[in-house]
C-alpha cells in the first residue's frame, strides 16, 4: 500500500510539475520614485494580448500608456480597485519593434516618462481548405446590401466600449468541448482564399447550452448573414467576446449577463460545415486568440 502511495505520489509530481513551471512572462517598469507598472503576457505575438497593471501605490495620480496609436488610461482609484488595461495585438501585427510611452503622472503634480521598446515576433497561421455553400463564398447580389448593413453594425458595436469594467475574475470556456487550435487560420472556401479565422472552434453538438466567458453587457444578439445567430458581449475596457453559429439566442441586446449564464444553444447558422461554437474575442480593432486572454489572471 505505501508503495503504490509513492508510485502515485511520483506519477502526480511528473506530469504535474511542468504546469507549476508555466508562469506568464513579465516585465516590471519602475520610475525613480519606484511606482511600479506590470506587463504580463503570454507571447509577443500577432493575436496575442499585454497585461498592463499597476502596483499599489498612495503617490499616484494616473498612468497613461499610449501604444500602437491608442490610449490607455490606468486611474489610481481605492473604489475600483488596482486598475489594469488589456492591449491587443492584432492577427495582421507586422512583426518589427514599437515603442510604448507610459506617463505616469504623480499626486504631487509631477510626471514622468518612460519608454519601453515592445518587439513584436513573427507567428505563422495554418492554412485550411473547407467546402461550404457557394452563396457564402459569393454571395448573390440580392444579399450583398444585408451584407454591407451588418458590416455597418459590427462596426458601430466595437466603436463604443464600456469605460469601465464589468467582468468578473478570469475568463472561462463558452464550452467544454475540444477546442481547435485554428486561430488566424487562413481559410480557403471552394478552393478560393476569402477570409482569416478570426476566433477558434469548439466542438459542441446540436441544442448545446453556450455560456459566457465572463459578465458583461450584451451588445449584440441578431442572425448574421456568415456567423449566423451571434451573441457579442462588452466586458469594458474594449473587450468583447463572440459567439457565432448558434441555432437559438437565449438574451436579448442591452442585458446584463453574468460568467457562467447560458447565451445561446449551439447550431450550424451562417457560414459553418456543421454544429460548433466559433468564439472570438477582440480588444478595441484588434483581433487576439481566446486563449491568450484565457491564460491571463484578472482582478
Amino acid at each position: 500500500m505505501i508503495v503504490q502511495t509513492r508510485i502515485l505520489v511520483f506519477l502526480l509530481i511528473f506530469f504535474l510539475y511542468p504546469l507549476f513551471l508555466r508562469a506568464l512572462p513579465s516585465e516590471t517598469l519602475q520610475t525613480s520614485a519606484g511606482e511600479t507598472l506590470e506587463l504580463t503576457f503570454r507571447a509577443l505575438e500577432p493575436g496575442e494580448i499585454i497585461l498592463a497593471a499597476l502596483k499599489e501605490n498612495p503617490n499616484l495620480e494616473k498612468v497613461t500608456i499610449r501604444f500602437l496609436g491608442k490610449k490607455y488610461l490606468l486611474e489610481n482609484n481605492a473604489i475600483a480597485g488596482l486598475p489594469f488595461a488589456l492591449i491587443g495585438l492584432d492577427l495582421n501585427l507586422k512583426p518589427k519593434s514599437y515603442l510604448m510611452k507610459i506617463s505616469v503622472d504623480k499626486k504631487d503634480g509631477s510626471r514622468e516618462d518612460i519608454w519601453k521598446r515592445i518587439v513584436v515576433l513573427a507567428k505563422e497561421f495554418p492554412i485550411k481548405k473547407l467546402w461550404v455553400k457557394e452563396e457564402f463564398v459569393t454571395p448573390p447580389p440580392e444579399v450583398q446590401e444585408r451584407i454591407q448593413r451588418e458590416a455597418e453594425i459590427l462596426e458601430a458595436v466595437y466603436s463604443v466600449p464600456s469605460a469601465e469594467w464589468l467582468g468578473e475574475g478570469e475568463f472561462v470556456l463558452p464550452f467544454s468541448g475540444e477546442a481547435a487550435p485554428n486561430f488566424g487560420e487562413r481559410r480557403i472556401y471552394n478552393n478560393l482564399p476569402r477570409s482569416i479565422h478570426t476566433g477558434v472552434d469548439i466542438e459542441a453538438p446540436l441544442g448545446a447550452p453556450i455560456c459566457a466567458s465572463n459578465s458583461g453587457k450584451v451588445v449584440l444578439a441578431s442572425d448574421m448573414y456568415f456567423s449566423g445567430k451571434t451573441v457579442i458581449i462588452d466586458h469594458g475596457l474594449g473587450l468583447f467576446t463572440f459567439y457565432c453559429h448558434f441555432s437559438k439566442i437565449k438574451v436579448k441586446r442591452g442585458e446584463q449577463i453574468k460568467k457562467g449564464e447560458v447565451i445561446g444553444l449551439a447550431g450550424a447558422t451562417g457560414r459553418a460545415t456543421g454544429p460548433h461554437l466559433h468564439w472570438g474575442v477582440k480588444i478595441f480593432e484588434s483581433r487576439v486568440d481566446p486563449f491568450a486572454l484565457l491564460s491571463l489572471v484578472l482582478r
